[in-house]
């Protein structure tokens, strides 16, 4: 068996730990309870803890610029629960994710199988271990307290729970550009592509009382953390946590916008409170802020949070259509594995110089996940995703809503797509995996898992 699963790997075909299998979280509709919480998760302004996401940046952070949170959305058909979880982090490591959801799972009764618990890839915040480094003994005591933020928001969600309906619908935002960039000496890498594939879609689904009063809104967006580059030492949600902090302002009834038509939107008095805006990555892997900051202060950062933020608002506003009869579907975790690939010599600085060469590696790995509310699927997939991943998933699945949230229930890396490999950018160059596999695993997979339905 062993000799056979060898074989599969090294011919680049994609091998599954586990056999497909639904789980069936409720035989009929339920009334849809939801509940929602937001943990500080900030580290005391003194830690001495090294910040996350560029390579060679060892030093720790200097200040404090905004504080970073992780939040939670538990979901009950009348029968069993399911949560959804985010925070303002690097990553979520392998072993985080494992340790976290066992812990959920038995202390919370949400079976690990129920649970999407992600990372929105911020590049201003202090280092996980696990993610991309072992740690130092203050990152690994860090860890370890967030891991009980996060049980606590999920904990905190699941005690708000209150009946509820929700509602999703899509905006449009022009804050991401494709960073492959094909330089004059012909080569691929960091920079601005305009012509690149590039999804502009702003996912919201919108949960509120059955008096119509907001409890919460996901959001999902393809774009990177990275508005304020490897020169900042402040911790800072930069994009992701702006996005979610002008939402959660507006809602408290201290922001006003425009809608669509240009009039002012104003909130009524009673629709008032505290509503958890929780911001996940979608397939972002090739994926950058159109501008950034160069660490020097946050004016960008403040700029394109407000316009996600704001297309979020009016797409929630916009969302009139909405149900409590809701049946919550998952289906068993699926870990794809491929054959392993390394960098032996190429470039790693800003710009492509000298020839690239690869060889071969131990296997690498990547977790999928599925959650299904009626008939909108949340794909989970535990790495960096390219664009035309996304984009061949969503033609090929067989429900007409299909959103794919990435850094979700560990970490795999770079996922570029099998066409990409001949253009060698960063993302490529990095990878874990060998052409030919991760693509079609993760399409075949979710397909086969959302088939299941």
């Amino acid at each position: 068996m062993r000799k056979l699963l060898s074989i599969l790997m090294w011919s680049g075909i994609a091998v599954f730990t586990r056999a497909f299998a639904l789980v069936s979280l409720a035989a009929q509709r339920g009334t849809l309870a939801v509940g929602a919480a937001r943990v500080d998760i900030t580290p005391p302004a003194d830690a001495a803890l090294p910040m996350s996401g560029y390579e060679g940046r060892k030093q720790g952070f200097e200040s404090i610029h905004d504080h970073i949170y992780v939040r939670a959305i538990v979901l009950r058909d009348g029968t069993h629960d399911a949560a959804i979880l985010a925070w303002e982090l690097i990553g979520m490591p392998n072993q985080v994710w494992r340790d976290l959801s066992q812990r959920i799972s038995t202390q919370l009764g949400i079976p690990a199988n129920n649970l999407i618990l992600a990372a929105e890839h911020v590049h201003s915040a202090p280092s996980v271990a696990g993610a991309y480094v072992k740690g130092s003994p203050a990152t690994i005591a860090y860890t370890a307290k967030l891991e009980d933020y996060a049980f606590e928001a999920v904990r905190e969600a699941q005690e708000n729970l209150r009946p509820a309906r929700f509602g999703y619908g899509t905006g449009r935002a022009y804050i991401n550009i494709n960073r492959r960039e094909q330089f004059p000496n012909g080569g691929w890498w960091l920079g601005y592509n305009p012509d690149g594939p590039s999804d502009k879609t702003v996912w919201v689904l919108k949960f509120e009382s059955l008096s119509g009063k907001p409890i919460a809104l996901f959001i999902n967006y393809s774009v990177h953390g990275v508005v304020m580059g490897p020169q900042n030492l402040e911790v800072s949600g930069d994009l992701p946590g702006a996005t979610s902090r002008y939402v959660e302002q507006y809602y408290k009834g201290k922001l006003k916008i425009r809608d669509d038509a240009g009039w002012e939107m104003r909130l009524k008095t009673e629709d008032r409170g505290q509503v958890v805006a929780l911001w996940t990555s979608g397939p972002a892997g090739d994926q950058n802020p159109i501008v950034e900051d160069s660490g020097e202060d946050f004016t960008m950062v403040n700029a394109l949070g407000r316009i996600l933020g704001e297309e979020s608002v009016r797409v929630a506003n916009r969302i009139t259509s909405t149900t409590s009869n809701v049946t919550i579907r998952s289906a068993r975790e699926q870990v794809l594995t491929c054959p392993g690939r390394r960098q032996v010599s190429g470039p790693h600085g800003p710009a492509p110089s000298g020839e690239q060469k690869f060889g071969g590696a131990k296997p690498a790995h990547i977790r999928l996940s599925l959650l299904m509310l009626n008939d909108l699927a949340l794909t989970g997939v535990s790495g960096e995703v390219l664009t035309p991943i996304f984009w061949r998933l969503e033609k090929e699945s067989p429900f007409n809503n299909t959103i794919m949230i990435t850094h979700a229930n560990g970490m795999s890396g770079y996922i570029p797509a099998d066409a990409q490999y001949g253009q060698v950018s960063y993302e490529v160059a990095v990878t874990g995996f060998a052409p030919g596999c991760a693509e079609n695993g993760i399409v075949n997979g979710l397909v086969h898992m959302m088939r299941l339905h």
